[in-house]
């Protein structure tokens, strides 16, 4: 907006330069006359624009917005008719000078009247609490209309259009805000939720690609990690099913309304597992309470990143179960398990001996950083709490 007002104001500073031109050659006697125009002018322009801001803003009605413009041309007008009788006898130069103060004055109330008319209207209506979910859509739609580029406008379009049931339109305006918003992970997850809806909970390899990519850049996206669940469930791999929610359930803080119906899920998914002959794969829990030596804290700042984490023993050197918190709620104690892995195939209990890592991270990457601490191997069945204080530089 700021690059249209700039351009609009240099091509009308040149297009009133043409006009302006034969009547400055040779008038310095008026040009004091011409200043003062042009000053209320310009007074008459921002009392407009004023006027409109407060509409917008839901201060004044239509009929206050109507009685404010008509005060601020009649006081533009005044001025002009005072200046008049040093005007008559030249209308070739009172007329560029006519058109010098109508042209802005015109071009703006066209402006505001047209142009803007629509967003004004949508600024006073969503000033009003919705009636309804489809009230509530129906604004959403008319938002997105009138700013087709506002990614958080496609966003929360698809989020009234899922909760309506259409999940074809969810795809699409959620296509759209990934366009314009980027890859984001829970954009990505959002899409392809939609797409599975829309596509009759039918999982194909674009699903698959949508979510691999979503938990690739983070591995507890909400929406990934519950559509995977679905998948799973609906496809008879009830042990995925249990996984994906399990890591889900990790997400939610305690008290959270939906921590009752995820636990439901996975419990069905476990009965229907064992209806089946099998048996629930046993999940792996460590508990862990990091602290920071004494002679650190001057070093560190609060909101320096620290990383928990457990890696194999013996195995890949990537964390198989992780989370991030900050120097300043140190000390801390948590617990690390399957829910928390960062990929679906490499799990704690997939490994019969860890060793848990903290590090601190001011660049918040995870692999390296400035100080650490780790345990010694131990059995991923280990039940008592580990003790770790970071007070080792990171090599």
């Amino acid at each position: 907006m700021t690059e249209f007002w700039l351009s609009a104001g240099l091509l009308l500073l040149a297009a009133l330069s043409f006009l302006l031109i034969p009547i400055l050659r040779g008038q310095r006697r008026e040009q004091a006359e011409q200043d003062r125009t042009a000053m209320n002018v310009a007074l008459y322009e921002e009392r407009v624009a004023e006027l409109a801001a407060q509409q917008a803003a839901g201060v004044l009605d239509d009929a206050q917005l109507a009685n404010g413009r008509d005060e601020a041309a009649r006081e533009l007008l005044a001025d002009t008719e005072r200046a008049e009788a040093a005007r008559q006898g030249q209308l070739g130069k009172a007329l560029p000078l006519l058109a010098a103060v109508l042209v802005p004055a015109m071009a703006l109330g066209l402006y505001l009247h047209f142009g803007a008319a629509d967003k004004v209207e949508l600024t006073r209506e969503f000033a009003r609490a919705p009636q309804s979910l489809q009230e509530m859509t129906a604004r959403l739609e008319r938002a997105v209309q009138a700013q087709p580029d506002s990614a958080e406008g496609l966003y929360f379009l698809g989020r009234a259009y899922m909760a309506e049931q259409r999940p074809a339109d969810a795809a699409k305006a959620f296509e759209r805000a990934v366009a314009l918003a980027g890859r984001q992970p829970e954009l990505l997850g959002q899409w392809a939720q939609a797409l599975y809806f829309a596509a009759d909970k039918r999982w194909s390899a674009s699903l698959q690609a949508l979510t691999d990519e979503a938990l690739k850049a983070d591995p507890q996206e909400v929406t990934s990690l519950g559509l995977r669940g679905i998948a799973a469930f609906e496809g008879e791999r009830y042990q995925d099913a249990i996984d994906y929610w399990q890591r889900l359930l990790a997400q939610l803080p305690e008290g959270d309304a939906s921590r009752v119906a995820l636990q439901g899920g996975i419990d069905r998914a476990a009965d229907k597992l064992k209806a089946g002959g099998g048996q629930v794969a046993p999940s792996a829990r460590l508990k862990v309470r990091v602290a920071l030596a004494a002679a650190l804290k001057d070093k560190v700042r609060p909101d320096d990143s620290v990383f928990i984490f457990a890696r194999a023993s013996n195995g890949p050197p990537m964390p198989l179960a992780a989370k991030r918190v900050t120097v300043a709620q140190l000390p801390i104690e948590v617990e690390l398990s399957d829910a928390d892995a960062m990929m679906a195939q490499m799990k704690l209990s997939d490994f019969a001996e860890v060793q848990l890592v903290a590090r601190v991270s001011r660049a918040g990457q995870p692999t390296r950083g400035e100080w650490k601490a780790q345990s010694a191997p131990l059995a991923t069945g280990t039940q008592a709490t580990q003790h770790l204080t970071i007070d080792s530089p990171d090599s």
